[in-house]
């Protein structure tokens, strides 16, 4: 029985830390820092209503294959995560939301983020409109209980 308790604690104890560790590098801008100020600036043009959220919600699981990297949930879990360095990011972690503006999220979303699995996705995947609404969806992950 402690034997069993042992590996049970140690999983969890691994698991905490692969989670932890990925989010180690929050403060660290994935966007041009010439062009920081002016991506900062970017406002998404939709409210975050039910009805937008829903469809963002849609977007992440379906179209966009979000999913795939960062779970069905958002923690960065997903299939395809395994073995990627850097981890996708966990977006249930409410300190990264606090740290980026929706232009800096969004310019990610459409562009990418070089040396990473993170691909550019608007033209190839989905819109510009889109990826707003998965921004939406994204955001509220961290507001779960």
């Amino acid at each position: 029985m402690l034997k069993v308790f042992f590996w049970g604690f140690l999983i969890s104890v691994l698991t905490f830390a692969s989670v932890f560790a990925m989010e180690t590098d929050l403060s660290k801008p994935r966007v041009p820092t010439e062009r920081l100020k002016e991506i900062r600036a970017l406002e998404n043009p939709f409210k975050p209503s039910p009805e937008n959220v829903a469809k963002g919600k849609s977007l992440f699981q379906g179209k966009a294959t979000c999913f795939t990297c960062h779970g069905k949930e958002g923690r960065g879990d997903g299939l395809a995560a395994a073995g990627l360095d850097p981890s996708p990011r966990n977006f249930t972690n409410a300190a990264f939301h606090a740290l980026r503006t929706d232009g800096e999220l969004f310019w990610v979303i459409k562009e990418g983020i070089p040396g990473t699995a993170m691909m550019p996705m608007v033209g190839s995947v989905i819109t510009e409109e889109e990826a707003w609404l998965v921004l939406l969806y994204e955001r509220g992950l961290s507001q779960k209980k």
